[in-house]
């Protein structure tokens, strides 16, 4: 221990080391790194262009928040529309909007079900025009509810959070290609078959990309899905492997899942009738191996006729209209672009024919 009249000399410090850095030109440096970068990215846009990809709008959580505050906005007497992908690529809005003079707010969201939508819209009192509800049965009935952050990003999104999706949406998203989370390096290399699939073992793949979209989430089916057979080929064997029920999901679990889910609608369709919203579901097409795994899982006796006979809403099925059949699903599930316009078109026919929905203005 030092004593009070002892000092510190600067010999008793440890030895300090410098490295000298060499002597480069930092600017050439900079320079050949930015041509790398640039060669990179020219390298991998081409690679997704000759792939077939065109740019199109990302269907993110900040894309679905941008249409829905537009009901607190002042377009809460706008019809709008919910459900899963069927709704999502087999409305088309400008379709819509010759029909009935409007043009809706597009709230549909892949690969989930619609019940949590369904109820931030019923709680929601600023919300007071039509609203069309899409079945997807093994989605709705499930209650895979794998979008529902998406409500809770329109409702905590920072200024920040808002200005990004500002700023992608006008400088990047209409103008590349690869601005895909489909196109990812990581999400490239995680699908790659790197070694041979040992016996026994199941690989899931995940998704790959099936659609195009619009700045206002206006959506038709990617047109690879109709012209390349082998992209079909691969989009119908991903479907194949959701057609079992999902391990440890007994009958009995199922069961209880698909009654939650009514009990669900139920309460909010009731909060919607009483504030006068009219409600309408819809049960889009599907053909193939997938209409018959939804059959045999969710017959229609024991979900859809339930779902219409406990909400007291009425509901539009596609088998029951001979005009909605016989249209094109080049992967089971999905209409051709140019079919989901004229799907778009009889449907109007029909709300307007059966159900009195006629045209509305722009304003309330």
């Amino acid at each position: 221990m030092l004593s009070s009249t002892s000092s510190f000399r600067p010999s008793d410090a440890p030895p300090t080391y410098q490295r000298e850095l060499p002597a480069i030109n930092l600017g050439r440096t900079w320079a050949i790194a930015a041509l790398l970068f640039v060669i990179g990215f020219v390298l991998w846009e081409l690679k997704w262009r000759t792939f077939g990809v065109e740019p199109s709008y990302r269907n993110s959580d900040g894309a679905w928040a941008t249409q829905r505050r537009r009901i607190d906005q002042g377009e809460g007497h706008k019809t709008v529309l919910i459900g899963s992908s069927r709704v999502l690529f087999d409305v088309q809005l400008p379709i819509w909007q010759r029909v009935f003079g409007e043009r809706p707010i597009q709230l549909a969201l892949e690969g989930t079900s619609p019940i949590f939508a369904l109820e931030d819209l019923a709680d929601d009192p600023k919300f007071t025009g039509r609203l069309l509800i899409g079945i997807t049965p093994p989605l709705f009935f499930s209650g895979f509810d794998r979008r529902e952050k998406a409500v809770k990003t329109w409702r905590n999104e920072t200024l920040a959070q808002r200005s990004g999706q500002w700023l992608s949406m006008l400088l990047l998203e209409p103008f590349f290609s690869f601005y895909d989370e489909d196109y990812a390096l990581m999400t490239v290399l995680k699908r790659q078959e790197w070694w041979p699939v040992r016996p026994g073992v199941f690989l899931f793949k995940d998704v790959r990309r099936l659609a195009a979209q619009d700045a206002d989430r206006n959506t038709r089916l990617w047109q690879k899905l109709e012209t390349d057979l082998e992209y079909q080929a691969l989009a119908k064997s991903i479907w194949r492997q959701l057609f079992a029920p999902p391990p440890g999901v007994t009958p009995e679990m199922a069961r209880q899942n698909a009654e939650k889910q009514l009990e669900r609608a139920v309460a909010a369709v009731a909060k919607l009738k009483a504030r006068g919203v009219p409600v309408m579901f819809l049960r889009p097409p599907s053909t193939g191996e997938f209409l018959e795994a939804e059959n045999k899982g969710f017959p229609r006796e024991r979900t859809w006729n339930v779902l219409l006979e406990r909400t007291g809403a009425p509901g539009i099925h596609f088998e029951d209209y001979p005009e909605l059949q016989g249209l094109r699903l080049p992967e089971w599930s999905h209409l051709s672009a140019a079919d989901a316009e004229i799907f778009t078109e009889r449907l109007c026919r029909i709300l307007e024919r059966e159900h009195g929905w006629s045209a509305k203005s722009s304003t309330p």
